[in-house]
């Protein structure tokens, strides 16, 4: 047996807001209508609706 460390692939304990906004950072990263907006508003509907998450979670409201 490896003595090693051992990572896990799963993101255990992570709070609600920052995987909402991890999330959101994902998309934007690889959609071509979130790209390069100033705006989160801006982007495409999926990024809009991700966003939407991320603010009623950093509030401490459910997504």
């Amino acid at each position: 047996m490896s003595a090693g460390r051992v990572e896990s692939r799963v993101r255990t304990g992570e709070l609600p807001m920052l995987r909402d906004y991890r999330l959101w950072f994902e998309h934007t990263r690889k959609c071509d209508g979130c790209k390069g907006k100033p705006e989160a508003q801006d982007g495409c509907a999926t990024g809009r609706e991700l966003w939407g998450a991320y603010r009623l979670a950093r509030i401490g409201r459910a997504s």
